[in-house]
């Protein structure tokens, strides 16, 4: 059975090696990771089967927007795809009390990433929110290197899993 909690230092050469595996996202160092799973653990989430990570979910909350939350990178392992650990891995990070607020999840998808793209929409269905699309990052300011435009995905307003049914979404 998979396990899903919050990220541990211990978890970083893990994350950087499963990125690794996970075209085409971007691979940072894993300092990145690092820092993501000490000082963003409230808004990433990993998942595993025994002592294996299978599933990563990288994810900030906005500045000066705390209702919503950005969501930066999902991967999941070859051997774990086509099971929805994705979906999980996302529905179980709004569930977390420190995510109560969020009303929006934004995200970038490259218009080839077609499994990501089915990620987001299941996403918005189960939330019963609305998918908008618009443009963010052109591929021209990714300094030369090859990179495809990544427009912006956001979802909602939604409730919350993780909010009291009377708390309204913003």
């Amino acid at each position: 059975m998979h396990w899903l909690r919050a990220p541990e230092a211990s978890d970083a050469a893990d994350i950087h090696r499963l990125i690794s595996r996970c075209p085409p996202l971007d691979l940072n160092s894993v300092y990145t990771y690092l820092l993501l799973s000490e000082h963003f653990r409230q808004t990433c989430i990993v998942a595993g089967a025994e002592d294996r990570l299978l599933g990563f979910v990288s994810a900030y909350l906005r500045p000066q927007r705390p209702d919503v939350l950005f969501v930066w990178q999902v991967a999941v392992h070859a051997e774990a795809r086509g099971r929805r650990l994705a979906h999980h891995m996302l529905t179980r990070l709004l569930r977390r009390e420190a995510l109560a607020r969020v009303a929006y999840i934004e995200t970038t998808v490259g218009p080839g990433n077609r499994a990501s793209r089915s990620v987001f929409e299941r996403l918005a269905r189960d939330l019963s929110a609305p998918l908008n699309e618009s443009p963010l990052f052109d591929a021209g300011l990714f300094g030369g290197q090859s990179h495809d435009d990544e427009p912006l995905l956001r979802i909602g307003p939604f409730r919350s899993p993780g909010r009291p049914a009377s708390a309204s979404a913003r």
